[in-house]
């Protein structure tokens, strides 16, 4: 037992030394192994899906093979968190955003701020929790504890401090109802006596809640596995006597395709031409879309009034955009000790009779007024909040599909625009006609999974919308889904600060 203990150790420690980007390391590992295998210890095969379960390993970039960018990316990320987890060997098909994310969380969660350390990871699990994201559940339990946190408050929010459970309403209220957040709920966590909240601290703590229920966005949208020293994310298969030696373990073969081959589960090759024919032809309609709008635009531009009705018919049929009711959530460790209200959840906001009143930009956006707020009250972080906002919002290799030289930017804005409309923003000088020439059913009905019941995202679900598209086109969607969605939170949570303050 001690013998298969040290191999799946070994085996173990293997799979993480493939992650690190420095080679020296990886060179190290693997001559300490082989040595193991001259000694007749052998190593058992480990068995894992890669970063993503929605997108094969062997598409996504492999440490080692990175070009000087990337390793530059990983390198440090490798420093401030002492590993390559899973969402950053996604994010990293786009490393621009990538090295944005990272330098934000990076000062959020470490560097000096209005929060002590543990206040900081303990709100990333809350937050993470209302999704049921046990992923970034269980990375934070992991990181609370090693910076001194009290394991006592990991048993339940109700043994944490009183000025943290009383953080829990406008937890729930920005993950799933952000519009209802008015400047009363501000003003009790503000003047709450001894377990009161400072404004900068306050600052902080929903900048951190915002982060993590976009994260939580992300992670599901693209089908995050757990990580390989945690639960769930791996198996070991007892070694063999076959050709199977160490280096399929360093050059990344994990087993999984040795077991779902089989000529029993292959599709036809005549299905696959003609759902392959039928994609194409999807990615020239929609670029053929993308062009007639731009004609249209320059021909004659809708009076104020039409838009206004476009926005309010748009933002009405978002209502009845849901996931079908067969869909399975991705499977998750109980983590609703975290949170307390466990039943609220996402409703829309203008069902039961309910009346929202639209939330107008140009009455208060980021640009003018969330951004100075935020960077007055905690230095820096609007800045790159800002930064990180604007890469995912423009970013673009010119391509779409198999097609090169091409402008997204209708498409993007036309994404991100929609994400918003959902929660009952609205921009003036927006057609939001657009969005239903541009966005078919089955994408709208990702869009609103993945930003308003994550958890419920599927791999069907990922598969069904653009389907000619890389996987790294799909996780630049994901960002901008990520980026609109805290947007949209933290212009609700600040408006209301900013009103409590006049």
């Amino acid at each position: 037992a001690a013998r298969d203990g040290l191999s799946e150790a070994l085996a173990r420690l293997l799979m993480l030394s493939k992650r690190c980007p420095f080679p020296d390391v990886r060179e190290k590992s693997e001559a300490i192994l082989r040595r193991v295998q001259e000694l007749g210890i052998r190593i058992p095969r480990p068995l894992g899906h890669g970063p993503s379960r929605f997108i094969p390993e062997k598409e996504t970039i492999q440490v080692g093979k990175e070009d000087a960018m990337m390793h530059a990316v990983f390198a440090d990320s490798f420093t401030t968190l002492g590993r390559l987890d899973n969402v950053t060997l996604v994010m990293v098909f786009h490393p621009q955003y990538l090295e944005s994310f990272l330098k934000t969380q990076h000062y959020l969660l470490q560097m000096d701020g209005p929060l002590p350390l543990h206040y900081r990871h303990y709100i990333g699990i809350m937050a993470a929790a209302r999704h049921q994201c046990s992923y970034l559940v269980n990375l934070h339990v992991n990181d609370f504890l090693h910076v001194g946190g009290d394991p006592k408050w990991l048993n339940g929010l109700e043994n944490a401090p009183q000025k943290l459970q009383n953080l829990g309403e406008l937890n729930k209220m920005l993950a799933h109802r952000p519009w209802l957040i008015t400047k009363e709920h501000i003003e009790q966590l503000l003047k709450t006596e001894e377990n009161s909240w400072s404004l900068a601290e306050l600052i902080h703590a929903v900048v951190l809640l915002t982060h993590y229920h976009s994260l939580a966005s992300f992670t599901f949208g693209c089908g995050i596995s757990p990580e390989i020293d945690c639960e769930g994310g791996h198996t070991f298969r007892p070694p063999s006597v076959s050709n199977y030696c160490i280096c399929d373990i360093t050059n990344g073969y994990h087993g999984v395709d040795e077991i779902h081959a089989s000529p029993a589960g292959s599709i036809p090759v005549s299905t696959c031409l003609s759902k392959s024919t039928e994609s194409v032809c999807e990615v020239e309609a929609l670029m053929e879309k993308m062009k007639q709008l731009q004609e249209c635009r320059d021909e004659e531009e809708a009076s104020q009034e039409e838009m206004a009705t476009r926005f309010e018919r748009e933002k009405r049929e978002s209502m009845f955009v849901c996931s079908s009711e067969d869909e399975e959530s991705a499977p998750t460790r109980d983590v609703s000790r975290h949170f307390e209200d466990t039943s609220y959840g996402y409703k829309d906001f203008s069902r039961h009779g309910m009346h929202v009143p639209t939330f107008r930009v140009q009455d208060y956006s980021w640009e003018d007024h969330g951004y100075s707020l935020v960077n007055r009250l905690y230095p820096d972080v609007g800045q790159l909040l800002d930064e990180k906002f604007h890469i995912a919002y423009n970013l673009t290799y010119n391509t779409m599909a198999m097609h090169k030289d091409v402008d997204t930017s209708m498409l993007r804005r036309a994404i991100w625009n929609y994400i918003h409309c959902m929660f009952g923003i609205r921009y003036d000088d927006y057609d939001y006609g657009e969005i239903n020439q541009l966005l078919d059913r089955s994408f709208k009905v990702y869009i609103k999974t993945v930003v308003c019941t994550p958890e419920k995202t599927t791999k069907r679900m990922y598969d069904s919308f653009w389907r000619q598209f890389e996987h790294s086109e799909k996780v630049h969607v994901n960002l901008l889904l990520v980026e609109a969605r805290m947007q949209a939170e933290l212009l609700y949570a600040l408006r209301a600060i900013t009103r409590y303050m006049t």
